[in-house]
Formats: structure tokens, C-alpha cells, sequence
């Protein structure tokens, strides 16, 4: 297995992946809506594959508004959807893409990560509720599964409100692309 940066050809593979893994209902939570008409976070789109190639695992990363603190905006990373395909479970592939995508995240000087997810899972890489707290999602969701990471210290101290999304749309970048 290796671990790499998403490509452009990879789009519709990672799909078809979500979807094994996922289902498609995937598309109706509260985290999609943060997600939907945007590009990743530059670098923050990883995938796993086996060594013919094939696509077994990706997670991705997404600017967002983690609330606010005396009247500014807390920039944060929303993660996911951290998916691996089916039968490919069990062998680490997720928290491989974990480490990495923290990882990658801290070196290019993101200060904080949210997620909505299994704590018993992201606890390990340092995720908590607590971190969390004062953030909510648009739309439905399941308060105890919001949680944060702080890549720096106090990143998230205080922050309070919705979590919006605040990165490159993805129509701008096909505009840009075509000039």
C-alpha cells in the first residue's frame, strides 16, 4: 500500500469508494453541506492504493469557520469523509490516512481540525468533544460526534458558533482553469 495526494483522475474511483463504503446516503449529512461546491484544502486530499493501483482508502480536508472568537472567525479543517473499501478494513488503512492527514495539516500551519465522526476511533489521534463544544453544524447532527482537534495550543479555546465552509468553490477553480 501507499499513501499519496489525490489526483485529478482519482475523482470518480474516490465515488465509487464512498459509496461502497458509505452508502449513498452520505450525501444528506450535515458535514456534505459544508462540502458541497468546494475544493479541498491544498495538499489535504489523500488517497491509499494498492501497489496494481487500485484505490482502497481517502480522506479529505476542507477550510472552514470554526465559530467565532471576539468577533473573528476561527480558521479550522473540516475532515472527511475518511472512507476504506470494503474488504480492505481491518488492515490500518484508516488510521494510516489519519496520521498522514494530520500530519500534512500541521506542516502546511492549520491550527485546528473538526469532524463529526466515532470518538472511540478519533479519540486516539487526539480528538475530542471537549474541543468541540461551542461549535455546531448546519443542519442535523449528533452533538457527542462533533469533535476538534487542536494542532496548536487554544486553536479552538472559545471558539463558539456554526461552522461554515470558507474554501475555494469548485466553480472558480474550473473558471480559472479555462482562462
Amino acid at each position: 500500500m501507499r499513501l499519496r495526494q489525490e489526483e485529478a483522475g482519482d475523482v470518480g474511483v474516490r465515488e465509487q469508494l464512498l459509496d461502497a463504503a458509505m452508502g449513498p446516503g452520505r450525501v444528506r449529512k450535515s458535514s456534505e453541506a459544508l462540502r458541497r461546491g468546494r475544493l479541498p484544502a491544498e495538499g489535504l486530499a489523500l488517497v491509499a492504493e494498492t501497489e496494481d493501483g487500485l484505490l482502497v482508502g481517502t480522506v479529505r480536508l476542507w477550510p472552514v469557520a470554526a465559530g467565532e472568537l471576539a468577533d473573528a472567525t476561527v480558521p479550522a479543517l473540516l475532515l472527511g469523509p475518511l472512507a476504506v473499501l470494503p474488504g480492505f478494513d481491518g488492515f490500518g488503512l484508516g488510521s494510516s490516512l489519519m496520521r498522514r492527514a494530520v500530519a500534512e495539516a500541521t506542516f502546511r500551519g492549520h491550527k485546528a481540525i473538526v469532524l463529526v465522526g466515532d470518538a472511540p476511533f478519533y479519540e486516539r489521534f487526539g480528538f475530542s468533544a471537549e474541543a468541540a463544544a461551542g461549535l455546531t453544524m448546519p443542519g442535523p447532527f449528533e452533538r457527542h460526534r462533533l469533535l476538534g482537534l487542536e494542532l496548536a495550543p487554544g486553536a479552538l479555546a472559545g471558539a463558539q458558533g456554526l461552522i461554515v465552509p470558507t474554501g475555494r468553490e469548485a466553480a472558480q477553480e474550473v473558471r480559472a482553469e479555462a482562462a
